[in-house]
C-alpha cells in the first residue's frame, strides 16, 4: 500500500508558505503585522475553509490588533493566493492566535522557578 497524502494538506501547506512569504517580504503593508509568524494551519477536506494559526515575536504586540490586521488583509491575501496558485476557488481564511509558544515559555519559567527553590 502506498502512502496517502491528502491534496487538501498539500494545498494548505503551500498557502501557509505563500502567506508567510508575503508577510516576511512586507507585501502586506500593515504595521500591525511586523512581528507575526504563521505557525500552523487546518484546512477542510473540500478546501473551502482554512484556519491559519499565528504567533507574535514581539511581546508588546497586541494579539487583537494583529488579528484585526490579518482579517483586514484577508481579501487581498485570498486574491494573491488565487493568482499565485492558480486556484479556481480559494478557501475562506480565518486567523487564530497560537498560544503554544507562550504556554511553553510560561511552563519553562515555572520549572526554572521550581528548580531555583
Amino acid at each position: 500500500m502506498g502512502f496517502s497524502y491528502k491534496r487538501s494538506k498539500r494545498v494548505g501547506e503551500q498557502i501557509l508558505k505563500e502567506i508567510s512569504g508575503m508577510i516576511a517580504k512586507s507585501e502586506i503593508r500593515d504595521p500591525r503585522l511586523e512581528s507575526v509568524v504563521l505557525t500552523n494551519f487546518h484546512i477542510s477536506d473540500d478546501m473551502g475553509y482554512l484556519k491559519l494559526y499565528f504567533t507574535k515575536m514581539n511581546e508588546e504586540a497586541d494579539i487583537d490588533e494583529i488579528k484585526e490586521g490579518l482579517n483586514s488583509a484577508s481579501s487581498y491575501i485570498r486574491r494573491k493566493i488565487s493568482q499565485k496558485l492558480s486556484m479556481k476557488k480559494t478557501p475562506k481564511i480565518e486567523f487564530e492566535f497560537d498560544s503554544v509558544l507562550e504556554d511553553g515559555y510560561k511552563i519553562d519559567e515555572i520549572l526554572r522557578d521550581l528548580d531555583s527553590e
